[in-house]
């Protein structure tokens, strides 16, 4: 089973390390979560553990989600995520059982998931880098127009563009995943995660964190080493 945890972003720094070389992180509240649902193939068909992350006023949440979360002995809270297991690893968890940073104590790479900044409806030069047309003479009022879509506008006799075709349009909010990013501390403590190089969404946004499941030979001999 692959270890998982939810946090919030905190936002980035710099780290030096014993050469005195800059390593830009960023710094993740992860956790605490706690189980509030168990799942196995006799009750629901398959085996998963649900975890649930911040606390939230009662007056914030559901009936539903308050009761739920009271069949495990906690509060309500207010991010419930379910995370598949094999069969039998449902056993290991308990209701209520917390799940703290040093999950990742002894892993050294993680794929973390979050929500890319919404930019709004944003023009083809932002949203796909498009370099735009000449800033010379004879080009007036086009320096940003993403030019013609010519014979991509017959699309088996529809007369609409093909999808997928790079135009202006809403950018950004969207679910981003980094993978195989490098651990480069962990403060239990605090309950704090700093990895290696940026992380998707805005600061304080949510982020799921959970052991990399692919690795490349580099990173692959650097886990193997370490």
């Amino acid at each position: 089973m692959a270890n998982v945890i939810l946090g919030r972003k905190v936002g980035i720094t710099r780290l030096y390390d014993e050469e005195g070389k800059n390593i830009p992180v960023t710094v993740i509240q992860a956790g605490p979560c706690f189980v509030s649902q168990i799942k196995t193939t006799e009750t629901d068909g398959y085996d998963a553990v649900q975890i649930a992350f911040e606390d939230i006023k009662g007056r914030n949440s559901t009936f539903q989600l308050i009761g739920h979360d009271a069949k495990a002995g906690l509060a309500p809270k207010r991010f419930h995520r379910e995370l598949r297991l094999g069969a039998g690893e449902a056993d290991a968890f308990e209701l209520g059982q917390e799940i703290g940073v040093d999950v990742f104590e002894g892993t050294k790479f993680v794929d973390i998931i979050g929500t890319s900044k919404g930019k709004g409806f944003q023009g083809p030069m932002k949203r796909h880098g498009f370099k735009g047309k000449e800033a010379t003479h004879g080009v007036k009022r086009k320096h940003r127009s993403p030019g013609a879509i010519s014979g991509r506008s017959s699309n088996l006799g529809t007369g609409k563009p093909k999808k997928g075709i790079r135009m202006a349009g809403r950018m950004g909010g969207d679910q981003v995943t980094c993978r195989s990013v490098l651990i480069v501390g962990i403060d239990k403590e605090k309950g704090l995660l700093l990895v290696k190089g940026p992380v998707p969404g805005p600061n304080t946004g949510l982020i799921y964190v959970k052991e990399a499941t692919r690795l490349y030979k580099q990173k692959a001999a650097i886990a193997k080493a370490s």
